[in-house]
């Protein structure tokens, strides 16, 4: 892996990147939180499962 040693190289970056506004701010967080919940969820019943079928059990 190339690591550039030049500062140059990442005021660059910088000076590109932005801030979101807060409508893409408010888009990202709904949809982390939306994903977050599914992982949860998806897990759940995961759990749910492996207490009902026997020999699943914990």
């Amino acid at each position: 892996m190339d690591v550039p040693l030049e500062l140059s190289a990442y005021t660059r970056v910088l000076k590109l990147a932005s801030t979101p506004g807060w409508e893409e701010f408010s888009q990202i967080a709904l949809i982390a939180g939306a994903g977050i919940l599914l992982v949860g969820l998806m897990g759940f019943i995961i759990f749910l499962v492996m207490g009902v079928v026997p020999g699943t059990g914990i």
